[in-house]
C-alpha cells in the first residue's frame, strides 16, 4: 500500500503505537488520519499536533455501533476508507486469577473490536474492490506473554482472526496485515513496569524494546510490502521457529527465565 492520499482510521490513536502510526501515515502523505480514541482529549491532542488531514473522534472501540457509526461517518466524509488500523489494546498483568471482568474486557478490546471493525469497514472495501485492514496483536499472539493469561489468548485470537480474514478476503482485493511487535515504550509497559508485572519485568530484561516510532517504521514497510505478519523485532520469527519445532523446550527455556527473574 501507497499511503499517498490514502483515507486511514486509526483506533487507539491517541498515544503508544496508535500516536506514531497516525503521525507516520500523515507524514507519508495521507489525505486523512482519522484518530479514534477513549480519550477524546489525547486525540484531540495528537491530532492538533499532526495538523489538518488529522481528525479526532471519541471512541469506545467495544460498542459495535459506535464503531459503525465511526466507519459510516469517515466513508460519508472522505468518500470511503483505504485503511483501517484496529489498533487498541489492554493487558490484565494477571493469569487465571484475574476476575471474569478483566477477561471479558481483554476479550472486547483484543478480538471483538477487531470483529466490529471488519462487519462494519469490509461492505464498503468489497464494492471498491480494494482495502486493507491492519491489527495491532502482538508478539504475544505468536509467542506467550508471559505472566498475562487473558492478554496471551486473546492475541492468539487476534493473530487467528486477522489470518482468517486474510485467506477469506484477499482474492477480493482486501489485504490483511497482523502487526505484532514485543516490547514497545509505551504507557502500557511503563505502567506494567511500575505495577511489577512478570510480562512488563521479562520484556524489560530482554533489552529489546522500541519505541513506539521504530514499529510505525515497520508497519509502512510491511504495508508496501501487503505483508501478513509484520515483525518489529525480526527475532520474534526465530522464536516462532524454535517454539515450533520443539514446544517442551521453549517452554522450559521460559520457565527457566520466568526463574531468573523471580528468584
Amino acid at each position: 500500500m501507497n499511503l499517498t492520499d490514502r483515507i486511514v482510521v486509526v483506533t487507539g490513536g491517541a498515544g503508544g503505537i496508535g500516536a506514531a502510526l497516525s503521525r507516520r501515515f500523515a507524514a507519508e502523505g495521507a489525505a486523512a488520519v482519522v484518530i479514534a480514541d477513549l480519550d477524546a482529549d489525547a486525540a484531540d491532542a495528537v491530532a492538533e499536533g499532526i495538523g489538518p488531514v488529522a481528525h479526532p473522534i471519541a471512541l469506545d472501540v467495544t460498542d459495535e455501533e459506535q464503531v459503525r457509526d465511526l466507519v459510516a461517518d469517515t466513508e460519508e466524509r472522505y468518500g470511503r476508507i483505504d485503511l483501517f488500523c484496529a489498533n487498541a489494546g489492554v493487558t490484565t498483568g494477571g493469569g487465571v486469577e484475574v476476575d471474569d471482568a478483566g477477561w471479558d474486557r481483554a476479550w472486547r478490546v483484543n478480538v471483538l473490536a477487531h470483529v466490529y471493525s471488519a462487519r462494519a469497514v469490509l461492505p464498503g472495501m468489497l464494492a471498491r474492490g480494494g482495502g486493507h485492514l491492519l491489527h495491532t496483536c502482538s508478539a504475544a499472539g505468536v509467542l506467550t506473554a508471559v505472566g498475562d493469561a487473558a492478554y496471551t489468548a486473546t492475541k492468539h485470537a487476534s493473530v487467528g482472526f486477522a489470518e482468517w480474514l486474510a485467506i477469506t478476503y484477499r482474492d477480493r482485493g482486501i489485504r490483511v496485515s497482523a502487526l505484532c511487535p514485543q516490547g514497545v515504550d509505551t504507557p502500557m509497559l511503563a505502567e506494567g513496569l511500575v505495577e511489577g508485572h512478570l510480562g512488563a519485568r521479562v520484556i524489560a530484561a530482554s533489552g529489546a524494546v522500541l519505541t513506539p516510532d521504530q514499529v510505525a517504521d515497520a508497519a509502512v514497510a510491511g504495508l508496501a510490502e501487503e505483508r501478513f505478519l509484520i515483525l518489529p523485532h525480526p527475532e520474534v520469527a526465530d522464536y516462532a521457529r524454535r517454539r515450533a519445532e520443539d514446544p517442551d523446550g521453549w517452554q522450559a527455556g521460559m520457565r527457566k527465565l520466568i526463574r531468573r527473574l523471580t528468584t
